[in-house]
């Protein structure tokens, strides 16, 4: 009878178990759902979707509900997903990977033939106007989205949380501020330049301005070159940007506002860099790091990867990558490369959509696509062969290997220049770049332990964190969403006349005191001096 009551007692106990877990499970799946926030995304086309396509999966993942605004003719941004909602605009967006690609074959062109300074800047007016055109595109694109009153009754009747948007494009930002939403911003670019010059202090003294090519430590020409360079980028940007977005604001928000400042009112600056690569310098409360976000753990390599990668041996293996917009290069050049690489131990994966050039070594893999970060990671690899774009160069600090850099265009040269400062990577100018060139910087950092060291310490920096960069991220911007905003972190700064902010006008108020009193003093010694005088003339 007392093992009957036992096994009773047991056969309930299980079901009451069994109960309770599907309970919870059920909860568990309803809860971040109940929880979950909605958050409209404005992005920007091209490898910055790379970036922001990390944090939409992430909030999703969370529990949140995401709907991305994408133009009809969207370089990157797929239409569907298992992520997100998309919202497709009738309109062309600018994105031009056509151009892109035309542009940076024909920048390698111009630096290898040494063409004149008039060819280089003929090319970079063409760039201007590229971007001139692009930023009217998405300014016509936020027209039509701001006049079509369905789909902004349809905004409001979703009762959004917030607004993620990248400044490299002011789309985002207006329609926030035409919704009232809180609005967060995935950064290291505005239409203004690099981030921080738009938000936080940045005394031109020890702050070099990307892309200068400086550091944080100038001499007094170095100085005046980032002034310089700082003050005709500005006038560059204003000139790109200006027209349009000024027509847009004045148009929705008033004639006293400038659009700049609709930037600047951003809740959350969620900052692409790390100190680690960015060199110290002044910073504000709303601004939070999240360098390295995309990086991971290296996950096992696919069985040709892995059977090319071990037969390297005690050697190891080298990897390059030079991003999306350069697939391939000119014949020549492509003989180049891989008749240095022919000449070193180690095996190489190239990630090339060129031609087999005629040089290529029986230890070079030639491929159309390669698992990066898991390359990264093995423990075989040796070098990085890079451009220098950020996610490239935040994945190789993540798994500290070091690199070789061949920067092209845009923010490239300045981002390598940061790590050779650093010590960690040698950087190959595409002018200078042959077989023996090459082959001698690649051996530098393979021979001298000194780069992987520093790498390997900048890995270490990188990664001791209290939390890691993507959960930092996604907290921030749920802080956001609970509360509305971050107002409190938000400097009204921005909203001071420049003479206020610099204090011109107490100084101006200062300097006249200073003067009125020496010139009441003076008055006051002549006085006494006359007065003297006319004692002594009476005397006489």
């Amino acid at each position: 009878m007392c093992s009957l009551n036992t096994a009773l007692f047991t056969e309930d106990f299980c079901m009451m178990y069994v109960s309770l877990a599907s309970i919870i499970s059920l909860l568990a799946g309803i809860i971040p759902a109940a929880c979950g926030g909605k958050v409209l995304v404005f992005p920007h086309d091209g490898s910055h979707w790379v970036n922001m396509k990390v944090l939409v999966d992430e909030l999703h993942s969370r529990g949140h509900a995401v709907t991305v605004i994408r133009a009809a003719d969207s370089w990157y941004i797929s239409e569907t997903s298992p992520h997100y909602s998309t919202v497709t605009v009738d309109v062309a967006g600018g994105a031009d990977e056509a151009f892109f690609r035309l542009f940076v074959s024909q920048v390698i062109k111009i630096k290898r033939s040494k063409s004149s300074a008039w060819a280089r800047f003929a090319l970079d007016m063409e760039l201007k106007d590229k971007f001139f055109e692009l930023h009217k595109k998405i300014c016509e694109v936020v027209t039509y989205m701001l006049e079509n009153k369905e789909l902004m009754k349809s905004f409001r009747d979703s009762k959004f949380d917030a607004v993620l948007t990248d400044p490299a494009n002011g789309g985002g930002v207006m329609l926030a501020h035409y919704l009232g939403l809180p609005l967060m911003f995935n950064a290291r670019w505005t239409v203004h330049g690099e981030a921080h010059f738009g938000i936080a202090p940045s005394p031109l003294s020890y702050v070099p301005l990307p892309p200068s090519e400086l550091t944080d430590q100038m001499t007094f020409f170095e100085r005046v070159k980032n002034v310089v360079f700082y003050t005709m980028r500005m006038h560059l940007y204003k000139q790109i940007v200006a027209p349009h977005y000024s027509a847009l604001a004045r148009r929705y928000f008033g004639p006293d506002v400038d659009y700049f400042f609709l930037f600047q009112a951003a809740d959350l600056w969620l900052m692409r860099v790390d100190f680690v690569f960015e060199f110290p310098r002044p910073t504000m409360p709303n601004v939070v790091y999240m360098g390295g976000f995309q990086c991971k753990p290296a996950e096992p390599l696919p069985q040709h990867f892995e059977e090319f990668v071990q037969s390297s041996g005690e050697h190891g293996f080298i990897i390059m990558s030079l991003g999306t917009l350069i697939g391939e290069f000119p014949s020549d050049l492509a003989d180049e490369i891989a008749a240095a690489f022919a000449k070193l131990p180690q095996k190489v994966i190239w990630r090339y959509k060129g031609e087999r050039p005629a040089t290529l070594g029986n230890n070079t893999l030639l491929v159309d696509w390669m698992p990066q970060n898991d390359l990264l990671g093995h423990q075989n690899i040796k070098l990085f062969v890079s451009h220098g774009g950020t996610n490239g160069i935040y994945e190789a600090i993540y798994h500290g290997v070091p690199m070789v850099g061949i920067p092209i265009v845009f923010d490239q040269a300045d981002n390598l220049s940061r790590l050779r400062a650093k010590g960690v990577a040698e950087v190959m100018d595409v002018s200078q770049l042959n077989t023996k060139n090459f082959l001698n910087a690649m051996q530098e950092v393979l021979k001298d332990p000194s780069y992987r060291m520093n790498m390997q310490r900048l890995s270490r920096l990188h990664r001791d964190q209290p939390m890691k960069p993507l959960d930092t991220a996604l907290f921030w911007m749920e802080f956001v969403m609970r509360h509305k905003g971050a107002a409190h972190l938000r400097t009204e700064s921005y909203r001071m006349p420049w003479y206020s902010y610099h204090s011109v006008d107490v100084m101006l108020f200062l300097l006249t005191i200073a003067v009125v009193a020496l010139l009441l003093v003076a008055a006051l010694l002549w006085s006494c001096f006359r007065l003297c005088c006319k004692r002594k003339v009476k005397l006489d």
